[in-house]
Parts: C-alpha cells; structure tokens; sequence
C-alpha cells in the first residue's frame, strides 16, 4: 500500500501515548487475562462491562513516561492517515449517497491502559470505540501483536483494524450502536450474541468499502499482497481461530465477532461490490 495522498490533520487527533491513565489491572491478570480480553478485540459494543471484569476498583491514577511520548511514531502517522481517510471517505458517502452531514469522530492513541466513557481499558483488550465518546482508541503497541503473535504483517493489515473502527462510528451515527443496546438483557445471551456478529461483520464489510473508495479518490495505491494482507488480519481475529489458539476448541454460540471466514467475506463483499447499501448484515439471510 502507497500513499498517494496522505491527510495527516490532527484536528481530531489526541495524542495520549506516554501517560497511563485509568484503574489498575487487578493482581492474578497475567496471560490468562490476555487470552480472555483477545475475545473482545474489535468490539463495538458498550467497553465497561468487559473491562470492569479486569479492573481492582481503585482510584485512577495516571502516570507518565516521557521516553514513551514518541514512541511508535511511524504507527502514529500511518494509523492517523488511515483514520483521516476513512473519515474523507465516509464524508463523500454521507453527503453524495445519504444526504447526510458525517460527523467525524476522534482518534486516541494510548500507552499500555487509558479511560474511556465506556470504562477502562489496557493495550491487551486491542483497538475499540467507544460509542459513549465517539473515540476510536489504539494501543500502537498492538501493530506489532497483529505482526507477530496474530501472523498478520502488513500495511493494509494494520488499515483494516483503523478503518473497522471507524465503521463502528457509521454504526453509531446511523442509530444501529443504539439499537443494539436496546436489546441488551431483553433477549438471550446467545441472541444478542448472533446481534453481534452481525454488527461486526459489518464493520468489517465497510473497512472493506474504505479501501475501494480509498484507491478511487487517489488517498492510496493497493499493491500486489494488499489485499491478503487485510484477509489475514480478518482471518487472525475471527472467533472460532481465537477460540482455538485459547482453548483448542470453539463455543459457536460465544461468537460476538464472526468466524475468520464471515470476516474475510465480508471485508471483500466491501471492497469487491463499493456500495454501502450491500452491507446490510441485519438482513442478510445468510452470513
């Protein structure tokens, strides 16, 4: 992936790396609950409720580490031209094809724990948006996870994960976030599990949308491998290749998230169709 023509406006950019804001973890997290909180990368969803379950209750504390400020600079710059993309491209989406006016959200990047209005959270829960805040949150340290521990290199594997993110705002602004909340303890845990999925294998189907609009208004050029790339990071964080890796076996009716082949599918159904109106997850017969 080339950039063409890179917006790197840090209008809508806060810059929290270096400083460690927020709850400490409780004491026994360790591996295990690095395994549990990989469940949950990518979410959509209300944050609390999952980091509430790692968190000791104490005060919040806050500390800073002025060697880490800068640290992971070139994740910084790409990850932000990337969001300020999508936000490019989903301005021409609401305006052109909606008739509506996009609001943009903002991009946090965080160093190791940080607070949102949707609760706590560490670098081991991965990106997320809070719906509460309108803020998409990356831990940069994750790029390298994504790498080596989830065997997903490459430039447009790591746009993937921004641009998923920034599908979760579309999702809010659209008034779906909303309505999946409504369901929220009215429906069974494995009904509003299969909700879940769908809401993600959307914003999978719209990252994919990203990269079509993105190539066609010359903001980048997709080389030979591209393509893959994003495929192996969809495939890397399905839910049935992370139940694996944790457990050796899978719980389909746990799935919140989608199997490594629904996301690879729908990210290409994105990329592949260019029409927002294909990704209507909540319909679709089949997924």
């Amino acid at each position: 992936m080339k950039w063409i023509n890179r917006n790197d406006d840090e209008s809508n950019f806060e810059d929290r790396r270096g400083r460690s804001t927020g709850k400490r973890l409780a004491a026994g997290g360790g591996i295990g609950t690095i395994i549990i909180l990989a469940l949950y990368l990518f979410t959509g969803q209300d944050f609390s409720s999952v980091a509430d379950m790692f968190t000791g209750g104490e005060a919040q504390t806050e500390t800073v580490d002025p060697s880490r400020v800068g640290e992971n600079e070139d994740l910084k710059v790409f990850s932000l031209g990337v969001f300020n993309s999508a936000n490019d491209v989903w301005t021409k989406i609401f305006n052109e094809q909606m008739q509506l006016e996009y609001r943009k959200p903002t991009f946090v990047t965080f160093t190791d724990q940080t607070m949102s209005e949707c609760g706590g959270a560490s670098g081991a829960t991965g990106p997320f948006y809070c719906p509460g805040d309108e803020k998409v949150y990356i831990d940069l340290s994750f790029f390298h996870e994504l790498a080596t521990r989830f065997k997903a290199p490459g430039d447009l594997a790591m746009a993937y994960v921004t641009a998923h993110e920034v599908g979760h705002h579309v999702q809010k602004l659209l008034g779906l976030t909303d309505k999946m909340q409504q369901y929220r303890g009215r429906i069974s845990e494995e009904e509003y599990n299969q909700l879940s999925v769908r809401l993600e294998l959307q914003a999978d189907f719209y990252a994919g949308l990203w990269a079509r609009y993105a190539e066609a208004m010359n903001i980048i050029k997709l080389e030979e491998g591209d393509i893959e790339s994003a495929l192996g990071a969809a495939n890397a964080v399905g839910d049935d290749t992370i139940q694996k890796q944790a457990q050796g076996y899978t719980v389909p009716d746990s799935f919140t998230h989608g199997t490594s082949a629904q996301r690879m599918r729908w990210f290409m159904k994105g990329y592949q169709t260019g029409d927002y109106k294909q990704g209507d997850t909540f319909n679709a017969e089949t997924l």
